[in-house]
């Protein structure tokens, strides 16, 4: 009895030291989430992406995001590292090329060369041959370590973000992982660069984002719309260089993790991957029992959820539409692409494209 007793207690030490002392890859900061409203106000639950039209991937899966080029070729960014395109009249997406990488938000120029925030790779840039070409994978002496979302002014400046200075997907298991890390710790790793292809040259625009995500330029090139995930909003950023003040939020406290933002026809959309974690708020301001969670095995972590999200706001940050999927049969939801017909959805981890008429 006293040997049982003895093991016990010996694993109980143990444990208790191992969630005490174990290294972490997280750093967690303090910070105070803003109480949640959840689904209520213009956020109330609705079932309005509940029947897409599926459009197929040829077994490829995690449509990122979307861009059109000037024939109307829709081409979308997948998990397997190929860019793949739909012609305009074809039924499906088909392979085209593969960075190599994890290709996630992508743009065409002026020229038709599609412009690509690669997660592995960096900035890059693939000519209409197919051939590929490196633009950034360095700002300020720094790595990129997460390009993430991109967009190209009228004049030919490039705006991309970096999510994480830190958690590279490539060393941490992926994209998704490594944006969990990077929320979790809540440090503030994440960029947006901005990159001039006449000079060759890049700089840092903003720094200590909490997951810098989607970017998309105001309609009339003004200013930078940002998502910052981990702390559920909006920032605008002023890209006229007498305002003092550069930096103003759009829209705060949304009841998800905004992942792309893009320009539409009416105000911009965004895909809200998941909704929010209430254990990932509750633990906001008690970084150490953050470390001791992050230690403990992955399936008693706090995980995304399955539910379909896209939003719709304008200029001043008022919710125009939100189009949901509350039995998350289309998962991950990252953005849309408004086309005349109606809207292309993108997603993390969806295994086709999804599409609805508006």
């Amino acid at each position: 009895m006293k040997t049982v007793v003895k093991v016990a207690l010996i694993s109980i030490a143990v444990a208790v030291a191992y969630l005490l002392l174990w290294p972490v890859a997280i750093s967690p900061k303090a910070w105070d989430a803003p109480l949640s409203k959840g689904f209520t106000g213009s956020f109330a639950p609705n079932t309005q992406l509940s029947s897409l039209t599926l459009i197929d991937m040829e077994n490829d899966y995690g449509p990122e995001d979307f861009a059109v080029n000037s024939n109307g070729d829709i081409a979308t960014s997948s998990h397997s590292g190929f860019i793949l395109v739909k012609k305009h009249g074809q039924q499906g997406f088909t392979r085209w090329v593969s960075t190599q990488g994890r290709p996630l938000g992508i743009e065409y120029d002026h020229a038709d060369n599609l412009i690509v925030a690669d997660a592995e790779k960096g900035l890059l840039k693939i000519l209409p041959t197919g051939d590929i070409e490196t633009l950034v994978t360095h700002v300020a002496g720094q790595a990129v370590v997460y390009a993430d979302d991109v967009d190209i002014a009228d004049n030919g400046t490039i705006y991309f973000t970096d999510a994480t200075a830190k958690f590279a997907p490539e060393e941490y298991n992926g994209t998704l992982n490594a944006s969990m890390l990077e929320i979790f710790e809540h440090m503030g790793n994440g960029k947006v660069i901005a990159y001039y292809p006449d000079s060759g040259k890049a700089q840092v625009l903003m720094d200590n984002l909490v997951f810098a995500n989607g970017i998309t330029l105001s309609h009339d090139n003004s200013a930078l719309l940002v998502n910052e995930t981990g702390k559920y909003r909006v920032l605008r950023y002023d890209l006229n260089p007498e305002v003092a003040e550069k930096v103003t939020t759009v829209i705060n406290n949304l009841p998800g993790f905004p992942d792309n933002i893009v320009a539409a026809h009416n105000g911009y959309l965004i895909g809200l991957a998941s909704p929010r974690s209430g254990a990932v708020d509750a633990l906001s301001a008690y970084p150490f029992i953050r470390s001791m969670v992050q230690r403990l095995p992955s399936f008693m972590r706090p995980s995304a959820k399955n539910y379909g999200h896209l939003i719709r706001i304008n200029e001043k940050g008022k919710v125009l539409n939100s189009y949901q999927d509350p039995a998350g049969l289309y998962p991950f939801i990252t953005g849309a692409l408004e086309v005349d017909e109606g809207l292309y959805i993108s997603s993390l981890t969806a295994e086709k494209v999804g599409f609805i008429k508006i």
